[in-house]
């Protein structure tokens, strides 16, 4: 299955946007890619090679920014349990998916409730 050309820019652009968080590394545990703060997951960006519908999962404290993303066609709460601790999967490919921005958005929320204290005092002295 091939992945549509603009839904790889968004990924492309919200994996670039993820890495560039202070203290950000990337990891591949279970085969996707992830982005990680102090050795905890932020963002699931899962995997580019068409193998599986692109898209990102973040973590939404924020409960207007959390219902707002499961209004996104094809959005759900995340699987393995961790759609009650506020995750929310959103597939990138769908008609009407959400632009980079927005979801670059999502990913500095996700970053924000994971990341220390020192690193989010260093994001917002940028």
């Amino acid at each position: 299955m091939a992945v549509p050309r603009n839904a790889l820019k968004k990924w492309e652009k919200v994996r670039e946007f993820a890495l560039g968080m202070p203290g950000a590394e990337e990891d591949f545990p279970w085969g996707e890619t992830v982005a990680k703060v102090n050795k905890k997951v932020f963002v699931f960006l899962g995997v580019d090679d068409g193998s599986y519908p692109l898209g990102i999962t973040v973590k939404l404290k924020d409960e207007s920014a959390h219902a707002h993303a499961l209004t996104c066609p094809g959005a759900e709460p995340a699987g393995y349990g961790l759609g009650k601790s506020g995750w929310v999967s959103i597939p990138l490919a769908q008609q009407g998916a959400p632009a980079a921005e927005l979801l670059c958005d999502w990913v500095e929320e996700s970053y924000r409730t994971i990341a220390p204290k020192r690193l989010i005092a260093e994001l917002d002295g940028r």
